[in-house]
């Protein structure tokens, strides 16, 4: 199998059906790259988020107790079996393309270890969508200067090379997990970070602690992984 989707869900019952119908309908318009592997990691949810991805034929459901993001890619990396596997949230809708877009980056780059790109929000006002685009203009020259950069919800990786360097850090309670990994995955290959590889998802985080303090917990957590090689934050609040 040459791609596995994997999906980390806590308590997503409200968001994770809009999410599946687009991935799912994005893996039918891209048969041309083989079998695709679509997989959740009900992690360790009290709501209905089981059921609802089991309503999807095709979804395979695994569980994850310790609650985390880290956790929970990690028993994705365990439970998928796809070459390449890509990690996308709950509250996200995969475009048209991503799929293609994935598959043909590493298929032209045998030495391309993670591929990954920004977030686009689809329920933010307009004016707050053109200072999202900013950040993400200023935050790819880092990534090229840098070597690395992953966004949590929209990356994918090669399966052997998340194994060889001893896959997610599950100490790493949220913020800079996704920096975490796509440093260390810069040791054994290349990590690009592509702007046309967007991924739509919800502004939720955003709204509910404020635009400009979410900017900079990101940037600053991206920057003390990149220089301390440790997240500055140990705490998240949930946000449903």
């Amino acid at each position: 199998m040459k791609l596995s989707i994997v999906i980390p869900a806590y308590n997503e019952e409200s968001y994770l059906g809009e999410c599946l119908r687009h991935v799912l309908d994005e893996v039918a318009k891209t048969t041309d790259v083989g079998p695709v592997e679509v997989l959740v990691i009900d992690n360790a949810s009290t709501d209905r988020t089981s059921e609802v991805a089991k309503g999807f034929p095709g979804v395979r459901v695994a569980h994850e107790p310790s609650k985390g993001p880290s956790h929970a890619r990690q028993r994705g990396l365990d439970e998928a079996r796809g070459a390449i596997i890509g990690y996308v949230d709950a509250d996200t809708k995969m475009p048209s393309g991503w799929i293609r877009t994935v598959v043909q980056s590493f298929d032209a780059d045998p030495g391309m270890v993670c591929v990954s790109g920004p977030y686009v929000y689809y329920d933010l006002s307009q004016v707050s969508k053109l200072l999202v685009r900013a950040y993400w203009r200023l935050a790819f020259p880092v990534s090229v200067l840098t070597g690395y950069m992953a966004v949590g919800g929209n990356f994918a990786a090669r399966r052997d090379c998340l194994l060889k360097i001893g896959g997610f850090d599950r100490s790493i309670a949220f913020y800079g997990d996704d920096t975490d990994i796509a440093r260390r995955l810069s040791a054994v290959g290349r990590v690009r970070f592509l702007m046309e590889l967007v991924m739509q998802t919800s502004a939720r985080r955003l709204k509910a602690e404020g635009m400009f303090r979410s900017a900079a917990v990101y940037a600053l957590n991206y920057l003390s992984e990149v220089v301390l090689k440790r997240p500055a934050t140990t705490t998240y609040r949930d946000i449903r």
